[in-house]
């Protein structure tokens, strides 16, 4: 199936910017992204238009991606049942061997400052293969109460080129708290995404299939006991403070650690949890961190996000990342999210 991109889309935010009740979970807030198959199409041909340029010249995400003052304790607490959602495996062959997972990868949008920007993000387990996890932030724009602007993800990105395909971001699906109040014990989004596409250079759209197709998807894990090991990946880009250690955020980077508990009372987060980290904030925010990483398989259960970092010993060394912790009120969210079908935007 294909389709012919049109003229580049322009603009910030999409239309719309009321939360829409999601049907089940109170706790559950819902904004539109491209919900037409015209509107994604334009999505899309804003990406990989012109040789996928918006794609390489965007930056790396700035916003909260440091905390000044952070406490090394907290009340970050299970309130039910520990659960888990099974992972699926990615097909065989599905990207570079021994690289991590293969759902990881990078989403992109358009900022409030009018400029394509990029954070990492997840792809999921979901009834319809079609779910991407990230920081709430790299979704939602607090400033001005909506999805942000052209959101896609792209697995496996690498200097310009989407490899399994492009992914137009349909729905943003996040806890109430976080938009009503700026609550970042609440700074997560699922958002569900339109089949993959990519694009000849005659601009035509072919229809690449659902994402957890292409490449697998993470499970899911909460109400999980702190003090667990995790594997953490993402796409750092940035330097300490001190200016040493710079990364580009063109590999998906990794480490592992334990988890503990944290507060941020300037982000009003009291339960927060914490992992040793070298990354810096800008490209990490969205890094999934996994509990039971499987290396073989390379799926295991999403556990936490990172939503910032810092440096906790003022020593010009980050040398924290922080997540929500993951209860069964993320467990809410995620299951108003699974279930939303989206499609192809690419029309027989």
């Amino acid at each position: 199936m294909k389709t012919t991109l049109g003229v580049l889309a322009t603009g910030l935010l999409v239309s719309g910017l009321m939360a829409v009740p999601a049907a089940g979970s109170v706790a559950t807030a819902s904004y539109p992204l491209a919900v037409t198959q015209t509107s994604a199409v334009e999505v899309a041909a804003f990406w990989l238009g012109n040789g996928g340029a918006n794609l390489a010249n965007a930056t790396p995400y700035a916003v909260q991606t440091d905390i000044d003052k952070v406490i090394l304790s907290g009340s970050a607490v299970a309130d039910g049942k520990p659960g888990t959602v099974p992972p699926v495996l990615p097909p065989d062959g599905a990207g570079s061997a021994g690289k991590g997972p293969v759902s990881s990868g990078k989403v992109f949008f358009v900022g409030a400052d009018g400029l394509p920007h990029w954070c990492t993000g997840t792809a999921m387990q979901s009834q319809y293969r079609n779910l991407v996890a990230t920081a709430g932030h790299c979704a939602y724009e607090q400033q001005y109460g909506g999805g942000l602007g052209k959101w896609v993800f792209v697995p496996g990105y690498s200097a310009g080129a989407a490899p399994s395909g492009l992914y137009v971001g349909k729905q943003l699906f996040t806890h109430y708290d976080f938009p009503a109040y700026g609550d970042y014990d609440r700074d997560y989004a699922f958002v569900t995404v339109y089949n993959g596409v990519t694009s000849s250079p005659t601009g035509e759209l072919t229809d690449t299939g659902r994402l957890v197709d292409q490449v697998g998807g993470q499970g899911l894990a909460w109400n999980q006991p702190l003090d667990s090991s995790v594997d953490v990946f993402g796409f750092p880009a940035g330097v300490h403070p001190d200016g040493s250690h710079p990364q580009t955020g063109d590999t998906l980077e990794t480490f592992a650690g334990r988890t503990s508990a944290a507060q941020a009372p300037s982000l009003k987060a009291e339960e927060l949890a914490a992992v040793d980290s070298p990354f810096p904030g800008q490209g990490s925010l969205g890094s999934s961190w996994l509990l039971r990483y499987d290396k073989t398989g390379r799926v295991g259960h999403l556990n936490a996000i990172t939503i910032s970092v810092a440096d906790t010993d003022a020593d010009l060394r980050y040398d924290k990342s922080f997540s929500p912790y993951f209860d069964g009120e993320l467990r809410g969210v995620y299951s108003d999210a699974v279930t939303q079908w989206s499609g192809s935007i690419v029309l027989p």
